[in-house]
């Protein structure tokens, strides 16, 4: 299936260490619609933060 051997391992691990339950969701599987908006706006918050620092990066250089 093209998986990794890691990554494989990493299910094997998670798996023992939660007394042999799959606790692991897919991406893009949220609990409920509220989970799913929250991580959208933490995406988007994560976006705007980053092009702020862009932004505040272009004026420090331009202003000198």
């Amino acid at each position: 299936f093209g998986v990794h051997d890691t990554t494989i391992g990493g299910w094997v691990k998670s798996y023992k260490e939660h007394d042999d339950q799959v606790i692991v969701r897919g991406s893009g599987n949220y609990s409920s619609d509220e989970a799913k908006e929250i991580a959208h706006l933490k995406k988007q918050l994560r976006d705007t933060q980053d092009a702020l620092n862009v932004l505040k990066k272009a004026i420090s250089i331009l202003g000198k």
